[in-house]
């Protein structure tokens, strides 16, 4: 074997600390980037907190007035950012004494706690029966109609109202209460869950079809089963995995989460302006003193000369952070001003590249810019991430606003003639967009809107319910 010698040209990039701390920082959110802050204070004394008015003279905006956006002092409404509380106990406090003390954490007793303020004492101690019939992972002990003769014959209710106020626990908090199987749990909880969840009603009919092709993850089999995609049905099945088959188990307290925004953005004299948000966006700087006193001393020790470094490093990376955010925010703006303007079905097509493209920037980079940083607009808060949208194939729209389409066409549908998705499809071809008809379908799952023949079964029922009430 003859051994050869050869040379190949080629370039590395050598990450260095600076380089390192500076993705890390890009990448973290206003919360954590509070906290990396403070950390930083409390370790290095050479830093400090900088008065916005103070550092607007170095700001990524007054280095490049092409950036068009104002100053931290320059938003339209100080306060907001500020979310309202809001007070719920002004219920019966006697009642609720009588369920269990405030502080009590046995499970059972929350539920009826959070019961107490809605039901009559008849129907609370119809729910504490049933909440007594449970095991520990909120299922019965027994069967349903057995229970509900005795509960009826023990508490002198009708029968009906027992099963109603299972069905209240069932659908409440936690959804899945007081189940009878494991089916009923999953497809309460599916009901319950808050605002648009896309594959839910393709995971109610799976739940509610052979649940032995569900446990075998059988996908090819689930396709077939139910006329759909097969991507559609990974992402049902990941909705179901990631219900709570044991609900007695998640009796947690509630908790509120606020998104603050990163950067907000608003209309004002014929353009768009944004600007970052000074709670998530503090500036810190060297104390000069300090920096002055070491750079004329000789012998400082080389803690206090290692601390000047990391203090540098850290005030570099913050700036190029601020900056970074506030021109890829600006850039976003201006692409989905039509978004902003007009809604869902102006939303542009978008790609990180573009944006990259746009301000010199890699890809990764503004991948990581815009993860868990969000917007502040006049049409809402969005995650930056939210703004980029995939362009339909063979078309000048984005996906997201043929969505928006298909949702507009659903909504204002014929009442008691719903549209199936291959009219759906029709329609939006007449107006130049060409989609098929599966694509309708998982459009309308993504949407959390029922099939056609469910939607009219839903039309038929209506009218019988409101007679009923």
């Amino acid at each position: 074997m003859k051994a050869t010698l050869s040379a190949q040209l080629g370039q590395n990039l050598h990450l260095t600390p600076q380089l390192l701390q500076s993705i890390r920082l890009l990448q973290l959110n206003g919360l954590q980037l509070e906290q990396e802050i403070q950390q930083a204070l409390d370790n290095n004394p050479l830093l400090e907190i900088e008065d916005a008015h103070d550092g607007d003279q170095d700001s990524p905006t007054a280095q490049d007035p092409a950036l068009d956006s104002a100053a931290f002092d320059e938003l339209p409404d100080s306060g907001m950012w500020d979310v309202p509380g809001a007070s719920w106990q002004d219920g019966d406090d006697d009642r609720m004494a009588r369920i269990a003390a405030g502080h009590s954490s046995d499970p059972q007793l929350r539920v009826l706690q959070a019961l107490a303020l809605e039901l009559p004492e008849r129907g609370l101690a119809v729910a504490a029966f049933w909440l007594e019939h449970c095991d520990d992972a909120g299922y019965l002990d027994a069967p349903v109609a057995q229970l509900s003769m005795l509960a009826s014959a023990r508490l002198d209710v009708p029968t009906a109202e027992v099963e109603a106020i299972r069905q209240r626990l069932l659908h409440g908090d936690p959804a899945g209460m007081a189940a009878q199987d494991l089916g009923e749990c999953l497809r309460a909880q599916l009901v319950a869950l808050p605002g648009v969840v896309a594959a839910r009603h393709l995971a109610l009919r799976i739940l509610g079809g052979p649940m032995e092709l569900l446990a075998s993850h059988d996908y090819p089999a689930l396709t077939r089963a139910h006329d759909a995609e097969e991507t559609d049905v990974h992402e049902a099945v990941r909705l179901i995995l990631s219900l709570q088959p044991r609900p007695g188990d998640t009796l947690l307290p509630e908790r509120n989460t606020v998104v603050v925004p990163d950067v907000t953005a608003w209309h004002a004299d014929g353009q768009w302006r944004v600007a970052l948000n000074a709670r998530t966006s503090r500036r810190v700087s060297i104390n000069r003193d300090y920096e002055q006193a070491l750079a004329a001393t000789a012998d400082a020790s080389p803690a206090m000369r290692e601390m000047l470094a990391e203090a540098r490093w850290l005030t570099r990376g913050l700036s190029m952070r601020h900056d970074t955010l506030l021109r890829t925010a600006r850039v976003i703006v201006e692409r989905q001003a039509a978004f902003l303007t007009r809604g869902d079905e102006a939303m542009a097509p978008l790609t990180l590249k573009e944006v990259a493209d746009t301000i010199g920037m890699h890809e990764s980079t503004i991948s990581r810019i815009t993860t868990g940083k969000y917007l502040q607009t006049p049409r809402g808060t969005f995650e930056l991430k939210h703004f980029f949208a995939v362009r339909l194939e063979g078309a000048s729209v984005s996906g997201a606003a043929v969505k928006a389409m298909v949702r507009r066409l659903i909504e204002s549908e014929p009442s008691g003639r719903p549209l199936a998705d291959e009219a759906i499809a029709g329609l939006l071809s007449r107006q130049g967009v060409n989609i098929a008809r599966r694509t309708v379908a998982k459009y309308r799952e993504q949407l959390d809107i029922a099939p056609a023949r469910e939607r009219r079964r839903q039309t038929v029922r209506q009218p019988h319910m409101a007679r009923v009430g």
